[in-house]
C-alpha cells in the first residue's frame, strides 16, 4: 500500500506493476484504489500521476460512498453488534443485582438491578469502555515511546476525552489526547493513532518529513488507518 495527500486527504492505493505502456488508476466501488503501472515507472513518477488524478478519484469514492452500508445508530438493546479491539461482540441485557458490564463469552453481558433504560445501558457502556481505553491505551503508547528514544522528546502526558471528528490530537505543550472511540478498533490501528501523535512532536506540520517519520515508525501504516475509519465508519 502508498499513499498521497491530496488536501487534507489521505489516498491509499495499491499498486501494480506490470509489462505495459502507460498507468491506469481503477476506483472500487468499496472505495480502494487500485493503480497499474509499467515496471519502468517510478514510484515517485506514479504518485506524481495520482496525485494529478486526485480530484477524479475523490470524486469517485463520493460517488461509489452513497452506496456503501453505513453502520446503523446503536439503540442498545440485546442482539446488537459492539466491538472491542477489532472484535465483534453481542450485545447481552439481564437483570441482575447491580448495574455492571462483563465481557464474557464473546458478548457484552449489561446487568441491570431496575428496569431497562436505554440510556442507562449507553452510559454503562461508555464507562466500560472508558475504563480499558485508559489501560489499554497507557500499555500501547509506552511501547511506542521506545520507538522514539533517540529524540531528544519528553514522554508526553496522555489524555483521554471524546472528541467529535479526531481521534487523536497533539497540543502545543506536547500532551496527547486520545478519543476512547478506537478502542473499539484493532490494537495495531490504536498503535497508529498513537504513533502519528508522536510524530507530530517532531514535526508539528503534515509534510513530507512527517509522513517518511510516519512510515518508518509504523510501516503499512496507510493499511490501519483505513480499518480504523471502517471499524468507526
Amino acid at each position: 500500500m502508498h499513499s498521497i495527500q491530496y488536501g487534507s486527504k489521505s489516498l491509499c492505493f495499491e499498486l501494480k506493476q506490470s509489462d505495459r505502456k502507460s498507468l491506469s488508476i481503477e476506483v472500487h466501488p468499496d472505495n480502494s484504489i487500485k493503480v497499474i503501472a509499467p515496471l519502468t515507472s517510478s514510484l515517485e513518477e506514479i504518485k506524481k500521476v495520482v496525485l494529478k488524478r486526485s480530484r477524479w478519484i475523490v470524486k469517485q469514492q463520493n460517488y461509489f460512498e452513497q452506496f456503501l452500508p453505513r453502520t446503523p445508530k446503536h439503540e442498545y438493546v440485546s442482539g446488537e453488534t459492539h466491538f472491542y479491539l477489532g472484535k465483534a461482540h453481542l450485545l447481552k441485557i439481564r437483570s441482575g443485582h447491580e448495574n455492571t458490564v462483563k465481557l464474557k463469552g464473546g458478548c457484552f453481558v449489561v446487568s441491570l438491578k431496575g428496569d431497562y433504560a436505554e440510556l442507562l445501558v449507553k452510559n454503562l457502556l461508555a464507562e466500560w469502555y472508558f475504563k480499558h481505553a485508559e489501560r489499554k491505551f497507557y500499555d500501547i503508547a509506552d511501547e511506542v515511546f521506545k520507538k522514539f528514544k533517540s529524540y531528544d522528546i519528553e514522554k508526553p502526558q496522555l489524555q483521554i476525552k471524546r472528541m467529535k471528528n479526531r481521534w487523536g490530537n497533539c497540543r502545543p505543550d506536547g500532551t496527547i489526547i486520545l478519543n476512547p472511540e478506537i478502542i473499539k478498533a484493532p490494537s495495531k490501528c490504536i498503535e497508529y493513532v498513537i504513533t502519528h501523535e508522536l510524530c507530530h512532536l517532531i514535526f508539528f506540520s503534515h509534510n513530507k518529513a512527517f509522513y517518511d517519520l510516519l512510515s518508518q515508525k509504523i510501516p503499512n501504516w496507510e493499511k490501519w488507518k483505513l480499518r480504523l475509519e471502517q471499524t468507526l465508519s
